[in-house]
């Protein structure tokens, strides 16, 4: 998202009003009104960073709507688009954008572009162990702890004390917690954080973000990333720069919807709209109720970052 969402002067006041100690969704959000008496089964499958926004989604949707039966699966964002492509899913949560090849195939089966739905915001979070007291990393540093090839040119940097820690710190060698290769998570660290560099082989790929917060518990001198919802009391998350010895952000809404924290990013939600042809109506009041006041609350409450008022505006048109 960092160098997609251009938002900040737009929400100055937005941000300025809504931002203080804890993130509250914009008033303006309309509520959520029961259209008819919607039924049906569907499937979700994608995003394990989404997948704990999915299912609160739906236990919010199924009050009003209770014989909806909506399956989630969390597997990674790379399972999302041959799910919607070969029809397996209605759904397709993705932490990152697809990929061009990704659309290629999605086109080449239905004869137009899959439709993309903002559904949130994500601080991607930097994890240590909450003893560990370090405070702040910059992308440099960050590349050389997790890239074999560090493209930010870089030192390498393999113990604490190559970050400046002192005394029992000093030797210990960095433990590396990431995302396997069918996680979106994975693919836009790699992007974003290491400019396309390869992981280094010691990275321990676990098969979900809870993993990655869990491994880090465990061990006092590791360190990962993941989506900021999956912040336990257990890690602690980094304030972020761009460039060693540059002002660092920690992954508050403020800096988010701002574009100063440098890991932020939207949270996806593919479909397939026919053109000219209405959307399903569970689908698609799903997605109303997701831009609805009550769904934007789920966000807050899985530890993620509400839409401006705004953008679910523009969101809501894709819907037509």
């Amino acid at each position: 998202m960092k160098r997609n969402l251009k938002i900040a002067v737009l929400f100055v006041f937005f941000v300025t009003s809504l931002f203080a100690q804890k993130v509250e969704v914009d008033k303006r959000i309309p509520h959520y009104k029961k259209n008819g008496n919607i039924s049906g089964n569907a499937s979700s499958i994608g995003s394990d960073t989404m997948n704990n926004l999915m299912t609160l989604w739906l236990e919010g949707f199924k009050k009003h709507y209770p014989l909806v039966n909506i399956q989630i699966e969390g597997k990674g964002s790379s399972t999302a688009p041959p799910a919607i492509i070969e029809g397996t899913a209605q759904f397709g949560p993705m932490s990152r954008k697809m990929k061009s090849q990704e659309i290629d195939l999605f086109k080449k089966k239905y004869g137009f572009e899959p439709t993309v739905i903002k559904t949130s915001l994500d601080a991607l979070a930097v994890f240590v162990n909450k003893d560990n007291p370090i405070k702040s990393l910059s992308l440099d540093q960050v590349d050389a702890i997790f890239s074999k090839t560090r493209k930010r040119k870089g030192s390498e940097i393999k113990t604490w004390g190559d970050l400046g820690l002192k005394n029992e710190w000093a030797r210990k060698p960095i433990s590396l917690y990431g995302r396997n290769s069918a996680s979106g998570t994975y693919g836009y660290f790699k992007e974003e954080a290491l400019k396309k560099g390869d992981y280094k082989d010691e990275v321990k790929e676990q098969p979900g973000s809870a993993s990655v917060v869990q491994g880090i518990t465990k061990d006092k001198y590791g360190i990962g990333y993941s989506g900021i919802g999956y912040k336990t009391s257990g890690v602690k998350a980094l304030a972020l720069s761009e460039k060693k010895g540059g002002e660092s952000f920690d992954g508050s809404y403020k800096n988010v919807i701002s574009d100063k924290y440098p890991l932020s990013r939207y949270l996806y939600l593919t479909i397939v709209k026919y053109p000219k042809k209405q959307l399903d109506p569970l689908v698609k009041e799903f997605i109303k109720y997701i831009f609805s006041y009550e769904g934007q609350q789920v966000v807050v409450k899985d530890g993620y970052l509400p839409l401006p008022y705004e953008v679910i505006k523009e969101e809501l048109k894709k819907l037509d």
